[in-house]
Parts: structure tokens; sequence; C-alpha cells
């Protein structure tokens, strides 16, 4: 416990990724490799997704694709923010499976995620807002730890999220830099991520 006095600490995680088709169940896996979702191979339930695409998101697809697992199972339905978001990393055609950078277990949900600039931008920006619209007074600070994937290696711009943190807590201080793993909770439970902006900030 680090944190002492009369000071709350709110996280903001943002994964930068949005979700494609539906969750599915894994109904057959093996350590970080999914043999089938739903009753059928893994890859044939991603291509029937890719097929319904529009050509933008088949691309982010083919150079942006990763697999978000649901972190809590107790829920009638799921939003990106119960995901935990995990590299996709590589699939094989003769059985249909996919490997991915995570233990997966069979009953698990999970779901297909695409990631670029623009995804990215628009799921720290929702993340920060409904932040300030939970707050009531003002802030002392934050801290901001963001994967050095992100910046001028994402956006078009450097300094990217800590703009847009400046411009949803003006005259705010924060302090922070770029890392090459972030910590954050995902639900009520704490994760290392990748391609992540995991914010803290610090309020009465």
């Amino acid at each position: 416990d680090l944190l002492r006095g009369p000071v709350r600490m709110r996280t903001v995680v943002s994964q930068g990724c949005r979700p494609i088709g539906k969750p599915f169940v894994v109904t057959k896996s093996e350590r970080n490799v999914i043999h089938a979702l739903g009753g059928k191979p893994a890859l044939l339930q991603l291509k029937e997704i890719f097929d319904s695409l529009p050509t933008r998101e088949q691309h982010l697809v083919q150079n942006a694709l990763h697999l978000g697992r649901v972190v809590s199972e107790y829920q009638d339905h799921f939003e990106p923010g119960d995901f935990l978001i995990r590299n996709v990393m590589g699939w094989d055609p003769k059985d249909g499976s996919i490997a991915i950078g995570d233990f997966v277990r069979v009953g698990q949900t999970v779901q297909f995620h695409i990631r670029d600039a623009e995804i990215a931008s628009v799921d720290l920006s929702e993340r920060l807002q409904a932040a300030r619209s939970a707050m009531q007074g003002d802030q002392w600070g934050a801290l901001m730890f963001t994967c050095n994937g992100r910046g001028t290696h994402l956006f078009q711009r450097p300094n990217h999220d800590a703009n847009c943190l400046e411009s949803t807590f003006p005259d705010t201080p924060v302090a922070g830099f770029f890392a090459a793993g972030e910590i954050g909770p995902v639900g009520k439970q704490n994760f290392m991520h990748g391609f992540t902006a995991s914010i803290a900030i610090f309020e009465p």
C-alpha cells in the first residue's frame, strides 16, 4: 500500500481495440492454441466473420488481428471493456487452429478484435470521458504509461495519448513514460498488457 491519506486512484486502461463478429465459447483448446470455437474449427469461424466484413476491416484482420478473452463470465452480455486483449500469433490452415499470446481453457468466452490508429484513439477518448463523468471534484494529478508500440508507431502525430489526456483533464499535472508492457485492471483483476495506455488519475 503506497497511497495514504484522503486520495483516490481512478484507473483508465485503453486497450485500443474494437470487437468484430460475435462472442464464441472455446470448445477445444490446448494451452495457448484454440482448436474449436462454438463447436467449429476456430479458423473457420474467423473466415466466416472475415467474409462478412467491409474491405477496410478485412485489411485490419490481415494486419492487426487480436483476440479478447472475457475476464468475468457472470454477465448477460459483453462490452469492449470486458475483454482482456491478446495478440493472435498465427494459425494452422490444416487443422483450423489459432494460437494466441495467452493460455485459454474450454468454456471461456472470446471474441475477435481489430486495432488501428482510429480505433485506438476513439477508445482512449471514450474511456477518459467516462472517467471524467464519474468524477465530482478536481484532479490532483495523473500518471500515464503508454506502450512504445503506440506513439508515432501507431498515430500520425507524436504525443497523441498525452494530448488526449490533457484535452479531457486540462490543467492536471501528468507524468509517465513509454513502456514495453503496461499493468492495469480489466474488471477487478490486474494484468500485463501490450499496445495499451494505462492511466492512474488521483482525486480527493
